[in-house]
């Protein structure tokens, strides 16, 4: 904590003004925060578990083992001819078109084929067409993309021309460049409602001729990986019709060259990490303009994520049989309980909802995951069983191949309301609007989230927040679109609706008034972080209700020695540390135009200026900076 700063004019500096001087950013991070420093420590048990010789290991463990061992082998090298073939034979990676399998937001018990525009070889469209500081990271990408062209050549044993490697790159440049112009910005695809347009592959080939691109022959080759037919009558949801109506100029204006060598960049870009060191270091100077970063992660660390991200089942669990408490869960879902009474009681003070949409809302209780999933069966990772030690690289394509197959094959089976939608060693939570889920994993189940030992303002202030807010965005400007059963359907009365979008607008202007001084002064986007401040501003509320009604039956605490805080403020501490954080200006820049979340401070700051509750257990005069006259609430 800050004592020197008076809470009332800045809780986040008198929360974590302490936290933020003792905590130097480390050179391979441009973020570090409390997430991430429980991150870092949930990485060093995985090391341990990975590292870890049990001859009765079930066979998942033994391939995650194997998977981790073959990361942290680098002494072999590979081909980048002959893995670039293989890549662009056996896997599909999504440039140009974004396309995968996924629930239908209008039927959440069948799976459809999605189309969206494509992500980029940069964080977002801002730095490929804006100025000032997007322009140095635009210029160590073209670099960076040059270097990689000469290793290219040099390993195909082609001389060297200096003068055509710059031109081809700059011309894939300048297409990256139209394909991010092409897109739409996030502001202008916040509604679903809107984005959703569901058609047949016949009617899309009519719609998006794309210069004779056939739409049935793309997507059957993608599905035949999986033996799966489709015909031109199968139905697709497309997500992206603005960006289609633009591609067709775009692919016009380029050759088949260029974009040849796009594909090809795109491909190679992602897999630098699982290359030799010479395409690392080459990579090193973009990383150092985009993140601000100097020093390169352990290898260890990028090994433990790579295994954690492809097979989550198996780590997970290995996690949880390393360091989870049984008796968590029980009471975890003891405070889901709580809260959900809580936000049921909060739908009775709204003024601005009526009671026809109130019945809907209530009846909207969200299925709950806890800790990890006990229906343990293998990861998305090869069944081949040809992972070894020796071969990292030929692993990653097995895992490529596999996870592309696994999430493809789904088209034709049923969704399974309980598939556990991440792994248990994450610090994180999450809500699911398709199968109103919310899921809290094992790893976020720590302190300063939430223990068994610590006191219920803690774990309310903490973990409690959480679960509000994972419960709220079944209600936010995204979630309120979907019912009790994940389907889109607009269970809105007309009053209701019109009601909520004035009492959002309310939050749009407030958040878009906090000025970022890191990110170069640029404010918060009010309309791209909607869902998340409706998310922190419901979840901190539903949280202390559920506080305050718990001291009621149990009594209050007793206060922690030493600190002369009672158990109100001590709900309100914990709720700003767990935000505690610093990063760097290039992070700042980066995460304001990418991140649905607003900054960690503005999350505290916005979240508390807007709660009566605060400023009682703080005695915050009206118009003080952490009291304003003009507050905002939608739950």
């Amino acid at each position: 904590m800050d004592p020197s700063v008076e809470p009332c004019q800045n809780f986040y500096q008198y929360a974590c003004g302490g936290w933020i001087e003792r905590h130097v950013i480390p050179e391979t991070s441009s973020l570090h925060s409390v997430f991430n420093i429980l991150r870092d420590e949930l990485e060093i048990v995985l090391k341990g578990v990975l590292e870890m010789e049990n001859k009765d290991d079930r066979e998942a463990f033994k391939k995650a083992k194997t998977l981790y061992s073959s990361c942290m082998n680098e002494k072999r090298m590979w081909s980048l001819e002959d893995t670039l073939a293989v890549l662009n034979a056996r896997y599909n990676k999504k440039a140009v078109l974004e396309m995968f399998v996924w629930p239908d937001d209008r039927d959440s018990s069948s799976y459809i084929i999605h189309v969206d525009q494509p992500l980029l070889g940069m964080p977002s469209r801002d730095y490929y067409l804006s100025d000032g500081n997007y322009k140095k990271v635009h210029f160590a990408y073209l670099e960076f993309m040059v270097s990689i062209a000469r290793i290219a050549r040099e390993d195909r044993n082609l001389t060297q021309d200096e003068e055509r490697v710059w031109e081809d790159m700059t011309q894939v440049l300048a297409l990256e460049t139209d394909i991010a112009n092409a897109t739409s910005p996030a502001e202008e695809r916040n509604d679903i409602t809107v984005l959703y347009n569901k058609m047949t592959l016949r009617e899309a080939q009519q719609a998006f001729n794309l210069n004779g691109f056939n739409w049935t022959r793309y997507i059957q080759g993608i599905m035949s990986s999986v033996s799966v037919t489709v015909q031109p009558d199968e139905p697709i949801v497309v997500y992206c019709s603005p960006y289609l109506e633009k591609l067709s100029d775009v692919l016009s204006k380029h050759s088949h060259r260029t974009l040849q060598n796009y594909l090809a960049w795109m491909l190679i870009m992602e897999r630098v990490s699982s290359m030799s060191r010479r395409f690392k270091d080459v990579r090193a100077h973009y990383r150092k303009a985009l993140h601000g970063t100097t020093v390169e992660e352990a290898r260890w660390r990028d090994c433990v994520r790579y295994v954690q991200g492809n097979m989550e089942n198996a780590v997970g669990a290995l996690y949880v049989r390393e360091t989870f408490s049984g008796n968590s869960k029980r009471m975890v879902r003891e405070l889901i309980r709580k809260i959900q009474e809580a936000y049921v009681e909060t739908l009775e003070e709204l003024s601005w909802m009526d009671e026809q949409s109130k019945e809907k809302a209530r009846e909207k209780h969200p299925n709950q995951l806890i800790s990890h999933s006990h229906k343990f069966k293998n990861d998305g990772s090869s069944d081949r069983n040809t992972s070894i030690e020796e071969n990292y690289f030929e692993n990653i394509l097995e895992n490529l191949a596999a996870s592309a197959q696994k999430v493809h094959k789904k088209l034709r089976e049923p969704v399974d309301p309980d598939m556990w939608i991440i792994g248990a060693a994450v610090v994180n939570a999450f809500y699911s609007h398709n199968r109103n889920q919310i899921v809290f994993p094992a790893g976020i189940l720590q302190p300063p989230f939430f223990s068994e030992k610590q006191l219920q303002a803690l774990n309310f202030g903490g973990i409690g927040m959480v679960i509000g807010h994972e419960i709220t965005h079944g209600f936010d400007d995204h979630g309120r679109n979907f019912d009790k059963d994940g389907n889109m359907y607009n269970w809105w009365s007309n009053y209701s609706a019109e009601r909520f979008e004035d009492q959002s607008k309310c939050m749009v202007e407030q958040y878009g008034k906090f000025s970022w001084k890191l990110a170069g002064g640029q404010n918060v986007s009010g309309i791209t972080t909607l869902g998340e401040n409706i998310a922190d501003n419901g979840g901190v509320r539903q949280a202390y209700k559920a506080y305050m009604k718990w001291v009621e039956r149990e009594g209050e605490e007793p206060r922690l020695p030493g600190l002369d805080m009672d158990h109100k403020q001590l709900f309100f501490l914990n709720f700003a540390q767990v935000w505690c954080g610093a990063c760097r200006p290039e992070y700042a820049i980066q995460s304001i135009k990418t991140d649905p979340h607003s900054p960690l401070e503005y999350r505290v700051l916005g979240s508390l200026q807007n709660f009566e509750a605060f400023s009682e257990a703080f005695h915050c005069a009206r118009g003080a900076p952490m009291n304003p006259e003009e507050k905002c609430r939608v739950w």
